[in-house]
């Protein structure tokens, strides 16, 4: 049946019947590729039946369909053209991961973080009504998406404005992990789809069993319902923001969501449509495991198992995860704070040992660094573990809650640098820069598992704010220390000595900086190698005294150039007297990394191995041919 489908409007010619077995071929299609690709598996199959009922009601493009975070739109992008293109998801030059501007004009807003679709569809009903225009504006949220602060400034908005807009909340009781947070409850706990459709049902066949009246009661009762319904389910709160509230509704009724949507389609105002969908539906590994389906590597679509990772090393987060709890045991004070991430920061273990010393505030970077700052004042030593590419939402809480008062707040910023295939809305590769013009903060990066373990014990040490970013996926296989240690604030460390070029890396550069090193003394070329371990403070003497002694100074970071690493060598050297000194810089261009492997990505860069050699190469100039001599012997 996908075969067929090539737009929106060729599933408008489908009965009903047929849509079911579209639905099933797109979960097909969904899991076929996911398990080769990785990707957001469980989120996009809670959301077949919901995409072809909003694409069989509404006529898109020209009604404007906002998905929010966007993981759930991997059926939406199935029957928006992209069918045949489907099995590159992911991939260098193939479908992204998220709905994209650039990609389809069915692609409304580019999206990737959460929060984002009620304020972007309120701004599109706005400009449709200053140009004069009539098309329907349909933002879908979920997943977890209205924990954040963001949705509610939208409802805000929205409501008091009147507009013409609806809002879809996709209910499936989680995000990434389990909600939290007091509406999550409201909606999860007290208001669930089951117990709503049975009470309703019970009280109509009671009210039928009376003889003679019994269906003109139920008739009346129908004006009642409303008013029962506030007690019930968030109606009341939704209509005081200024919505019609319309559910809950069954998320996988296609024949109740077709109606529904026909019918508030008519409306000109602002209407908040709440449907309780299954995370994972259709597949019952997701179903039974959401959060490791939520965004999974390539797995075996028979049997749900992850496809084997040989070598057995463990990854930066499981390291993190595992440093955080000897942490913890030497410290009563550390406790660990995420958003909605406790799986992807690697801190299960750590939460179930220490529950009353973990904190879970969904998805609210802001309201995380905060509510860190506020347990600082009372002695508490926070480690707030977020992605990198999240924590960009939280800049102002960590200036001016956490640096200005330069509390003890620890940021653990996992995915530091490149991430890969989820593309350009989270690869972190802004830290560097938006975090080392902030006083008082310390900001390294380890160049190993190793090192990682003992930068969290230095950062939880020092006494005041402090950065760790470390990348995505597996160590470099080195052994770890038994016991973390704390390292001297701003003191880097040569590992190989040479004079001809300086090579100043900082953390995941480090390692291929030392390979392309060792490659140039092949070439003739003595280099030497600088773990710079902090962005900031600088190790100044080290630094100035090596550049001074070769003349020429390669900086190698997974970071933008404008304002990272490289920048701050520069700085330093002008501050410092030192002219003369040739400087080269390797890191990210100014521009968005696209989606990609990693190892694809660093190698366009030119910061993977081959890159820093033919860089330090050029740099260095013609090999001195006493040093062939001795290399050849």
């Amino acid at each position: 049946m996908l075969e067929k489908i090539n737009s929106p409007a060729d599933i408008k010619l489908l009965r009903q019947e047929e849509l079911e077995i579209l639905a099933e071929d797109i979960r097909r299609v969904i899991i076929e590729t996911c398990s080769k690709n990785g990707g957001h598996l469980a989120p996009s199959l809670g959301t077949v039946e919901l995409t072809l009922a909003l694409h069989y009601v509404f006529d898109a493009p020209r009604d404007k369909i906002v998905w929010d975070v966007g993981h759930q739109a991997y059926a939406h992008k199935l029957i928006t053209g992209r069918r045949d293109r489907f099995h590159t998801l992911r991939k260098s030059g193939g479908v992204c991961g998220f709905p994209r501007r650039e990609e389809s004009i069915y692609d409304v807003f580019s999206v990737g973080h959460s929060s984002t679709s009620i304020s972007a569809a309120a701004g599109i009903a706005e400009a449709r009504c200053l140009k004069g225009e009539s098309y329907k504006v349909v933002a879908v949220i979920g997943d977890g998406s209205m924990t954040a602060g963001l949705a509610f400034e939208g409802l805000n908005w929205a409501g008091d404005r009147k507009k013409d807009l609806i809002i879809i909340l996709n209910d499936n009781e989680m995000s990434i992990s389990p909600n939290v947070g007091a509406l999550s409850a409201y909606l999860n706990e007290i208001m669930t789809g089951r117990r709503v459709t049975r009470l309703r049902n019970d009280v109509k066949q009671f009210l039928r069993g009376i003889p003679n009246v019994g269906e003109q009661v139920v008739k009346i009762s129908r004006q009642a319902e409303e008013a029962l319904k506030s007690f019930l389910t968030p109606g009341a709160l939704f209509e005081e923001l200024g919505f019609e509230y319309v559910g809950p509704l069954e998320g996988h009724r296609l024949d109740h969501l077709i109606k529904m949507l026909r019918n508030v389609k008519e409306h000109n105002r602002p209407v908040l449509v709440h449907v309780l969908t299954r995370k994972g539906k259709g597949y019952p590994f997701a179903e039974l495991d959401p959060t490791k389906f939520h965004g999974i590597g390539p797995f075996n679509a028979r049997t749900g198992d992850l496809t084997a990772d040989p070598g057995g090393i463990p990854s930066y987060t499981e390291v993190f995860g595992r440093t955080m709890i000897q942490l913890a045991r030497e410290n009563p004070k550390v406790v660990a704070i995420t958003a909605a991430m406790c799986s992807g920061t690697g801190l299960d273990a750590y939460a179930k040992e220490f529950p009353e010393r973990f904190f879970d505030v969904g998805i609210a970077e802001q309201h995380g660094v905060t509510f860190a700052a506020g347990m600082a004042t009372e002695g508490i030593i926070p480690v707030v573990a977020v992605y990198s590419t999240f924590m960009q939402r939280a800049y102002d809480q960590v200036l001016h809650d956490v640096c200005l008062q330069k509390l003890p707040v620890v940021l653990a910023m996992d995915r530091g640098g490149i991430a890969g295939d989820d593309g350009a809305t989270h690869n972190g590769v802004f830290d560097f820069s938006y975090l080392r013009s902030i006083p008082n903060i310390v900001v390294m990066a380890p160049k190993d598992e190793n090192e990682l373990q003992h930068m969290l014990k230095t950062a939880v040490e020092c006494g005041g704010p402090a950065s760790v970013r470390y990348p995505r996926g597996k160590g470099v296989g080195v052994p770890l220390d038994e016991t973390p240690k704390a390292l001297e604030i701003g003191k880097a460390e040569i590992l190989l000595e040479g004079a001809d070029v300086a090579l100043f890396a900082i953390g995941y550069t480090v390692r291929p900086s030392l390979d392309a090193a060792r490659r140039l003394r092949e070439e003739g070329i003595s280099a030497t190698v600088v773990n710079c371990r902090f962005v900031k403070p600088l190790d100044e003497e080290l630094l100035s005294r090596v550049a001074a002694a070769t003349g020429k100074v390669l900086t190698v970071e997974e970071n933008v150039l404008a304002g990272g690493f490289g920048s701050a060598v520069l700085e330093m050297l002008e501050a410092k007297g030192l002219s003369g000194i040739e400087v080269k810089r390797l890191g990210i261009r100014d521009e968005f990394v696209e989606h990609a492997t990693q190892a694809e990505m660093r190698r366009r860069y030119g910061i993977d191995e081959e890159g820093i050699f033919e860089a330090a190469r050029k740099l260095a100039g013609p090999a001195k041919p006493a040093l062939r001599e001795v290399v050849a012997k």
